[in-house]
């Protein structure tokens, strides 16, 4: 009895085995590219992305597109193809909130330009994060009111890299900033620039954690900025091996990175600066960190130029 017993168990094992491989097939094969551009099956992005499955990729093909899309369907990617200053969506924005409004979670935007977003309360972004975690890879945020800007999600995470924000922000009515992360679990911005932001922070992070690293975040000899990254309400900040400048036309000449300028509402574990080039470019002197909280912050390895005060507040300079 027990061989027969063995090969029924090995039929039915193999019919499993059959059934699951079929499935993982099924799903392999339901995730689909889909082209947008002139000559392609979708002429805008926002028809690409109102057809689009979990799992899909938006292909956008060079072109500059007066256009604007809503995403609520999870784990898809939206992608120019070629230069991202060749694929350009513009002008236009949904739902009073932006040219890309992120319903859904883990959603991938990357190699793209977003440009000159406008709202009637003045925050208008490139990108509207509100439905999870979201990647940006190498794009172009150009002249938006916000270039990114986030809901509230505890555990939400934003990972944006090897993208450019340049010339964004208003402080007309709310301020508008290059990156304006509200009350979620992680920002991560990493190997990226930051240019002549207008009136209000290049960073402002509301996030359980922040972390920039590799970054070049810049007034240059037009921005008219606040703070480089300013950490309103406390939170783990690490700030390492960033390209900092601090230009002649600066709004606020006080400091360059601000942690717990609103009060101090979440824990603040960590405060690390180090590895940091910062040139102050204005006449008069400036705070390189200025820390509001309790906690102990560790500057070390940080190269000042110009009239520069270290650090104003708890914590230590090496």
């Amino acid at each position: 009895m027990s061989p027969v017993r063995r090969r029924h168990s090995g039929t039915r094992r193999a019919a499993v085995m059959a059934a699951c491989l079929s499935l993982v097939g099924a799903v392999t094969a339901s995730a689909a590219t889909l082209n947008a551009g002139q000559g392609r099956r979708y002429a805008t992005p926002s028809a690409a992305i109102a057809d689009a499955e979990p799992g899909d990729t938006i292909a956008i093909y060079p072109g500059q597109y007066f256009d604007c899309a809503v995403v609520t369907v999870p784990r898809v990617t939206i992608a120019g193809v070629g230069d991202p200053a060749g694929v350009v969506l513009t002008d236009k924005t949904c739902q009073g909130k932006a040219i890309l409004v992120i319903e859904a979670p883990d959603v991938t935007v990357r190699n793209l330009t977003l440009t000159r977003a406008r709202v009637p309360d003045e925050n208008g972004a490139g990108i509207r994060m509100e439905g999870g975690s979201l990647n940006v890879a190498g794009v172009h945020f150009i002249n938006n009111q916000d270039g990114i800007l986030t809901a509230p999600g505890a555990n939400w995470v934003l990972n944006v890299t090897d993208s450019l924000f340049e010339r964004n922000g208003t402080c007309k009515q709310y301020c508008a900033h290059g990156i304006y992360a509200s009350t979620i679990g992680l920002l991560r911005v990493h190997n990226s620039v930051f240019r002549a932001t207008k009136e209000a922070h290049h960073i402002k992070s509301r996030a359980l954690r922040t972390e920039i690293t590799g970054c070049t975040i810049e007034d240059g000899p037009t921005g008219t900025a606040s703070y480089l990254i300013e950490v309103p309400n406390g939170g783990g900040l690490v700030a390492r091996n960033n390209t900092l400048e601090k230009g002649p036309h600066a709004t606020n000449t006080s400091a360059a990175i601000v942690i717990g300028s609103e009060g101090v509402s979440q824990p603040t574990p960590e405060i690390v600066v180090d590895d940091n080039d910062f040139t102050n470019d204005l006449p008069g002197r400036t705070i390189f960190v200025r820390n509001l909280t309790a906690t102990e912050a560790e500057l070390r390895g940080n190269r000042l130029h110009g009239k520069v005060e270290g650090l104003e507040g708890d914590g230590s300079v090496n």
